[in-house]
């Protein structure tokens, strides 16, 4: 199947990277990546892994990030205007439309998966399916997660020590980074996977600061008090939730979101961190491929 690499302009005027694998294929999948600030590449696999379900595939950079346009972040009218979920919500539509995806279904992953629950829920009739990968529902128990991970992997000692660093914002303290890549290892990139490394850091960090913070075991950014729990059993899609079993997300918060949600299913990749389409590729996306093939023989009858 062809690949085709399209520079999409918004309205707004800035241009935006996109990549669709399997061009002309039946069914739509349009991905959402994490961060924020982070880049299309966690789903590079996902166009060769479904194309031989006829699923065309389309990834993008959002603004800010990697091969999109990065705006002045030092203006603080451009910081007020784009740095905020409700304008990521309507990139994810108008991007839809400019790609000409009437019906699709919807794929994010972490951030990308805040952005997909939400824009579901008030774009039920543009969407097929639903793919929530490794995101819950509130940050509230993301932050009792966070300290039950630190709590198990270091001693009072060291918690205490990296309490007070972040405190004082002192972010690029040796030890504290020293703890921090430790962490990353145990519950992100789990496997360490080649194809996630590279010679520089690419993420956008005024983006992925200004949400989350320094890194993934604080949140120090304006998602703070992020939470769409009530609003998520309104979601009648067929939603896979696909979390991984040593991740940052917790697993009970998961199964509460698959019992509240009407049409969906719970899967859980093993021994993975929160990147488990790149840790634990083969078990991933079996459970994937497997919600493309109920989906679309349940719609031939």
């Amino acid at each position: 199947m062809k690949n085709m690499t399209r520079i999409l302009t918004l309205s707004n005027g800035y241009h935006i990277w996109t990549h669709t694998s399997n061009l002309g294929g039946k069914t739509k999948l349009l991905c959402l990546h994490g961060g924020p600030g982070d880049t299309h590449e966690v789903f590079e696999r996902f166009g060769p892994e479904l194309a031989a379900l006829d699923i065309e595939v389309t990834m993008y950079d959002q603004l800010g990030s990697w091969y999109s346009d990065t705006p002045d972040w030092k203006d603080s009218a451009i910081r007020n205007k784009f740095l905020n979920e409700d304008y990521y919500l309507s990139e994810v539509d108008e991007v839809r439309q400019l790609l000409g995806y009437d019906h699709c279904y919807l794929a994010g992953h972490s951030w990308g998966g805040m952005l997909a629950m939400t824009y579901a829920a008030s774009h039920q009739a543009n969407l097929d399916g639903l793919i929530i990968i490794s995101m819950i529902d509130n940050i509230a128990d993301y932050l009792k997660r966070m300290k039950a991970i630190r709590e198990a992997e270091f001693s009072p000692a060291e918690n205490a020590f990296m309490l007070t660093v972040e405190k004082r914002q002192e972010w690029d303290n040796p030890h504290y980074r020293q703890l921090i890549t430790h962490l990353y290892h145990q519950y992100i990139n789990r496997r360490q996977p080649s194809p996630m490394q590279h010679q520089v850091d690419i993420q956008a960090k005024p983006v992925y600061n200004h949400f989350q913070g320094d890194n993934e075991f604080v949140v120090y950014g304006v998602l703070d008090d992020w939470d769409f729990s009530e609003q998520l059993a309104t979601i009648q899609l067929p939603t896979l939730l696909m979390f991984a079993d040593h991740e940052t997300m917790p697993l009970a918060t998961a199964e509460r979101m698959q019992r509240r949600m009407p049409n969906a299913k719970l899967v859980v990749t093993p021994d993975s961190g929160h990147n488990h389409m790149v840790d634990n590729p083969d078990v991933f996306f079996t459970y994937l491929r497997n919600y493309f093939s109920d989906q679309l023989t349940d719609s031939t009858h």
